[in-house]
Order: structure tokens, then sequence, then C-alpha cells
């Protein structure tokens, strides 16, 4: 299996489990030995490999508890500090492992809480623990980029000059997409000064400012829908397809409301719900060809449909308001509209998506 099939499963694990779990013993029984296990490689019953509990007194703190080690031939290689699944990680939360990484030969620290990871090294000052890791990764938002770091920590290929040699790139990498996703969504001064001043002759004023905070806002969002719908356009069987803002030649077509909306301006179309496309298309590839699930947004609404065909609704995502909505679809094409707070909950509704689908 390879490890991006592991980290699925275990991701499935947690969120049908994550809820029963109500302490940071159960988290590691539950969710942490297993990636250990399963997906580090590492066998979590042999002492020699992994040592729980691991003990190394430092100075007058004695008898001082990580929760587990991670050894190669006798010497320490990764300390694994643990939380209860759904408790922040922050700095503060990593005293012990400041501490033993210190003391200790090892170069790589792990602080989790079962779902999320966080990698440190000694980027920044040497055997001192970096306070910012340089790695992190979500087992309920996998990032893609994150796989191939993560499979030099395994047991069969850990090498721990080739990670911390990479560590350098990957944490400033890390924290300048942390950023850019802070300026797109919620731009500062300085950024939309950036802007405004290259396409605006006029005195930046407080009111030009605030207005062009809110174009830069939206500049960004279209521009990166567009790059996204350019890769999703590209991937659809190398053909080229027509933008999902235009109405694509079928012998269904929309009805005249939809087409107003399809070539409304202001249709936006939001990487949640390129995301919650994603998701629905992951879903319900199992029932039909991947290729034949289509995203089609309107003003109101983003529709998700079988072969491109407005009869064959399978479930529409309401985003474009405070409390978000899946719209699902029964046998008669009725749609029901279900609150969400989040993309996860779309997996809640797995069953009833491929039901609909299977009615097509």
């Amino acid at each position: 299996m390879e490890i991006i099939d592991k980290l699925n499963s275990l991701s499935n694990k947690i969120r049908q489990q994550a809820l029963s779990i109500k302490t940071e013993e159960a988290t590691k029984i539950a969710f942490v030995m297993p990636f250990i296990n399963t997906v580090l490689g590492y066998d979590v019953f042999d002492p020699n490999e992994v040592t729980p509990e691991f003990i190394c007194d430092i100075g007058t703190k004695k008898g001082e508890k990580i929760d587990y080690a991670i050894l190669k031939n006798g010497e320490i290689q990764i300390l694994i500090e643990c939380k209860k699944i759904g408790e922040p990680l922050n700095i503060n939360n990593a005293s012990q492992l400041f501490r033993y990484f210190h003391v200790t030969n090892a170069r790589i620290s792990i602080l989790t809480n079962g779902q999320v990871y966080k990698f440190f090294t000694d980027l920044d000052a040497p055997n001192k623990m970096d306070e910012k890791p340089f790695l992190e990764l979500d087992l309920l938002d996998i990032d893609e980029h994150a796989v191939p770091e993560l499979v030099k920590l395994t047991k069969l290929a850990f090498d721990v000059e080739s990670i911390v040699n990479a560590a350098g790139e990957l944490k400033y990498v890390s924290q300048i997409k942390k950023e850019l996703a802070l300026q797109f969504t919620k731009p500062n001064d300085e950024f939309v000064k950036f802007f405004a001043s290259r396409v605006y002759d006029g005195m930046l004023t407080q009111k030009v400012r605030d207005l062009f905070s809110e174009l830069t806002r939206k500049a960004v969002s279209q521009f990166l829908n567009d790059q996204i719908n350019e890769r999703l356009k590209s991937a659809m069987s190398g053909a080229i397809k027509p933008s999902y803002n235009t109405i694509a030649a079928t012998p269904n077509e929309p009805t005249a409301e939809e087409t107003s909306e399809i070539t409304d301006d202001k249709i936006i179309t939001t990487i949640e719900e390129v995301e919650g496309y994603h998701i629905v298309k992951a879903i319900v590839r199992s029932v039909v060809d991947a290729k034949r699930i289509i995203q089609r947004d309107t003003q109101s609404y983003f529709g998700i449909l079988l072969d491109d065909n407005n009869r064959k609704p399978i479930c529409r995502l309401h985003f474009n308001r405070a409390q978000k909505y899946i719209g699902i679809f029964d046998k008669d094409k009725i749609e029901t509209r279900h609150p969400i707070s989040s993309l996860d909950e779309i997996y809640n509704f797995a069953d009833q998506l491929k039901t609909t689908t299977g009615f097509y």
C-alpha cells in the first residue's frame, strides 16, 4: 500500500472515531500508534525501535517522560509528544520536546494531537529545537507537497541529513504560503498599497485604500479561480472544456434563469466551492466515471452535475452565505438543504450522494 493510501485510511478512521476519543491516552492508541506503525513503518511493539514513555533525567527534573522515542541502531532519532485530539498545538505544549531535544541525539521532534502533526528540527541553532515547525501535516486536509517529505521519515527511507537539508526550504515555503493565504483572504494595507499604486494614478486616500482592499481581495480570488479552472480543464481527458461560467453545448440546455446566472459577471467560483466539488467527485467516483462529474457555477449556488446535464443534479453547494448548506436530491429531483459548518461534513452525506448519482 502506498503511503498516501495509508494516510487516507488513517484519515477516514479519524473522521469515524474522533468524537469518541476523550483522553490523550486514547488518542495515542487510536491514532498516533497507527501513524508510527502503519505510515512511518516502525514496530511499536519493539522497544528497540519505539520506546514509549521515554525517560531522560534533565538537571533537577527527574523521571520526566516523553510519549515516544524512535530509535535506529540504538540511537534516538525522533521524539514524539502527544496531546488529546482536538487540542491546539502551540509552542507552550512542546516544553518537554525542547528539553529532551537538547540532551539527546535526536534531530527530529514531532508534536501531535493525532490529527495534526508538526515536525521540528534545529535549523536556527545547533542542537536546539526550532520554535517553528519545518513541516505540518493535517490528516483531515492532506497537503500533497508534504507526502514526499514524510517518506524520508519512514523506517525504510530514513535519511536524517536529507531531511534536515530540505527542512530549511520547507519551513520558509510553509510560512510564505500561510502569509499568502492570510493576505488573499484579508489583505493588509501594505499588500493593498502595493497593487493600488500600480493601477491607480490618483492619491491613495483612506477612502481609496478601503475600496482597493475589497478590489484586491476579489482580484486575487478570481485569479486563483482562473488558475484552478485552467488546471481542471487540462486534466479533463486532455481535452479543452468550456469555462464553467459559460453554457456547455449539450442536448439539455439550462433554463433561461440559469443562463442569465451563468453569464453574470458577478459569479465568482471560490476555492471552497472547488474543494467541495473535488470531495463530491471523490465520493461518487465509486459509482460513475470521474470524468462524468462536472461543476457548473451560478450566482445563487454551485451545482455538481452528472454528464454536465442540468437534469442530472448530484448536489448543490450553497456557500455564498454565512451558513453553508449542501443540497441533496431525491429520486424525484427534489432538493433538501442540509446545514454544514465545514467541508469535511460533506463526507457525512456520502451514501446519499452515491444514491442520487445511482438514480441516473
